[in-house]
């Protein structure tokens, strides 16, 4: 299949690095951005046309698959434009910055025959997988809780670099809706459907912008669970990422995309839980079981601004057997609108300083 790609900055960049990994099953042809010389000099990195438009690309019968990696307010605008002229597409977290915007991108892929995939690239990694196939398989009995927790930090160089970062309009949020998103995508992929939030949000350690740098917040599951949402890019000199799952029978913690620890227990009795039963962590049985050695857990390379290819990889050769064998991929439109209806639920919680339920958004 071949790919134009939709914005030439720090992740257009790893778009067409992730592209041209999966040759010879993808081939980027064309990059589009409205500044012609940062399209320029990324087609010329990998011998491919510039464009300085997006229909320009979208006008080429040799583009199947077109990737959306402008600034995330103009998300559902590029993906409604290419699902209405035929077009595959793979749109980079978030769907959108607003619930609306979603509903229009589901609504364009209903009305086409191609698909559509949000970009949440931690749900492929080992640990991850992982965790999911237990909470599936219910091996850690009843959920109760989890958290999700992102203790990074980001520079006012960072917010200064581009005229959209930490807007409303263009980035739609700060801490969560930049940074934060795919750590609880990560925690609702695990605890299900998020339909109440209580949270608070400020902006703490930094000048400029006119999005948070930190928010807290509670949320209440479907299926009964709660949880801890705490994002912040105001944690120097920058932590590492956690997702906290519990139940009843068993837990497990990935840190920095790691499974640090996981027990699943025959039984909940004291004397197991203290031990009596064998060792807590069976991490690295877990790991050993999925048919990954603890040692050999996935470490990305690093690209560009400290981001990591591989796990796109993983994602973007999802989306290709996702097409080729006619089904949906593993991170959908719909699943992507749930992420972002938790986060825009704790923005409306933190302004009115009360209880939101989700529905309430999303109806």
């Amino acid at each position: 299949m071949r790919f134009g790609v939709i914005g030439a900055g720090v992740i257009g960049r790893t778009h067409a690095q992730t592209i041209q990994s999966l040759s010879p099953r993808a081939e980027l042809a064309v990059v589009a951005d409205i500044i012609p010389e940062r399209a320029h000099e990324l087609a010329t990195k990998h011998g491919v046309d510039a464009a300085t438009s997006i229909e320009e690309v979208l006008e080429r019968s040799d583009v199947d698959v077109v990737t959306i990696a402008t600034p995330s307010g103009r998300h559902a605008d590029g993906a409604v434009a290419a699902l209405d002229a035929g077009k595959h597409v793979i749109i980079e977290k978030p769907l959108d910055i607003n619930l609306e915007a979603a509903r229009r991108v589901a609504e364009a892929e209903k009305r086409s025959d191609r698909t559509a995939m949000v970009v949440s690239q931690h749900r492929y990694d080992p640990a991850s997988q992982i965790v999911h196939k237990a909470v599936r398989a219910g091996k850690f009995g009843r959920l109760t809780s989890g958290n999700a927790i992102m203790s990074w930090w980001r520079s006012q160089g960072y917010y200064d670099s581009g005229d959209w970062r930490g807007t409303w309009e263009l980035d739609g949020g700060g801490a969560l809706m930049n940074q934060g998103i795919h750590t609880i995508d990560l925690m609702t992929w695990f605890l299900g459907e998020p339909v109440e939030v209580y949270a608070w949000a400020d902006l703490l350690a930094h000048e400029r912008i006119e999005v948070e740098d930190t928010a807290v917040a509670t949320v209440r599951f479907a299926n009964g669970a709660l949880g801890v949402v705490h994002g912040t890019t105001a944690a120097y000199p920058g932590l590492t990422t956690k997702v906290h799952v519990h139940g009843d029978q068993g837990s497990a913690v990935i840190d920095h995309n790691k499974l640090v620890y996981f027990h699943s227990a025959g039984d909940s009795s004291e004397d197991y839980a203290y031990g009596a039963g064998g060792s807590a962590n069976q991490a690295e049985a877990a790991l050993a079981a999925a048919g990954y050695a603890a040692k050999e857990e996935k470490k990305d390379e690093p690209t560009v601004a400290g981001l990591t290819a591989t796990s796109h990889t993983t994602q973007f050769g999802d989306f290709l057997d996702a097409v080729e064998q006619g089904r949906s991929p593993l991170v959908t439109v719909a699943e992507g609108t749930q992420t972002l209806a938790l986060i825009r639920g704790i923005y409306e919680s933190a302004r009115t300083q009360s209880p939101v339920k989700i529905k309430e958004l999303t109806s």
